[in-house]
């Protein structure tokens, strides 16, 4: 199977990832409260149709301030 998009590969991809990492610092920033960024984050990942970032957000929202879990 191919990569649809190589992130370490494209200079698009790389420049594109940068933004996405900005405009998620801009939030955490932010003054919006934590369970609204929260909810945007869930509902962007369902019109995405991605479901590890449906869940993962939901399950922090569900506790906050919870240490993320550690992957193995």
């Amino acid at each position: 199977m191919n990569a649809r998009l190589n992130l370490f590969g494209s200079p698009v991809a790389a420049k594109s990832l940068k933004q996405i990492i900005g405009a998620a610092k801009a939030l955490k920033d932010s003054t919006l409260p934590a369970a609204t960024i929260a909810l945007v984050e869930i509902r962007a990942s369902q019109f995405n149709g991605c479901g590890a970032f449906t869940d993962m957000p939901t399950k922090d929202a569900a506790h906050p301030g919870r240490p993320p879990p550690v992957s193995t």
